[in-house]
């Protein structure tokens, strides 16, 4: 029983599993609170914790299910292309948006932590919270940060975005589908793009475009600054 624990399909499967579940009660609960990712997440911890299994065991297949975060981000490439048309009559405004949304990101994770007084491998683990996953542990490992949190962050920055934009985008009165989907996706990533589907498919496609934009100018703002 004990190796059968250490192997790696015992982390796999319960990975997918839990996921599965996920899917399940997002489509029955129609709330983003309900998002698959943060239920399978919850699932997996309450498992380990009622069972005992000790999270070494379950990190020896969750770490191949990690590798994959990085080929399956390439596959945002697949949205970009599907929209090339609207990338290319409105590159400029988009790129200054997101590099834009970007900065203002990193530069108010900095000034509010050094305001609150947050430990500095916090604060580093913070700054990429707006990107997606991939982008986001590669530069908390440069930065220092610690992934888990990192990680963390993401999915709270993207499920408080998606809770609030109905209303901001009520409030705001935007009502350009191009302006929506760039704005979920520089702000929340992948879990943003979630609900940009939800409002139409060319919001949808503009968040994707948004995420790639974004990322690269995540990078680029963060290694010219710190």
């Amino acid at each position: 029983m004990n190796e059968l624990l250490h192997a790696p399909m015992f982390g796999i499967a319960l990975t997918l599993c839990t996921y599965a579940i996920g899917l399940f009660v997002s489509r029955k609960v129609h709330s983003p609170l309900a998002n698959p990712m943060v239920v399978a997440s919850i699932l997996c911890i309450a498992f380990l914790k009622l069972t005992g299994i000790p999270l070494a065991a379950y990190a020896v297949g969750g770490d191949f299910l990690v590798m994959l975060i990085f080929p399956a981000t390439t596959c945002i490439a697949v949205s970009v292309y599907s929209r090339m048309d609207l990338l290319k009559r409105h590159f400029i405004p988009i790129a200054i948006g997101c590099t834009v949304g970007a900065t203002v990101s990193i530069l108010s994770v900095r000034v509010l932590s050094r305001l609150v007084g947050l430990p500095e491998i916090l604060t580093n683990s913070l700054l990429p919270k707006s990107v997606t996953t991939a982008i986001a542990l590669e530069l908390a490992g440069l930065f220092g940060g610690e992934p888990s949190l990192t990680v963390v962050a993401v999915m709270v920055t993207g499920i408080s975005v998606v809770l609030g934009a109905p209303f901001l985008i009520r409030l705001f009165g935007i009502t350009d589908p191009i302006v929506q989907g760039v704005a979920l996706g520089t702000s929340s990533h992948v879990i943003g793009t979630t609900k940009a589907l939800e409002l139409g498919q060319t919001q949808g496609a503009m968040s994707g475009i948004a995420i790639f934009i974004t990322g690269c100018a995540t990078v680029i703002v963060s290694l010219l600054l710190f």
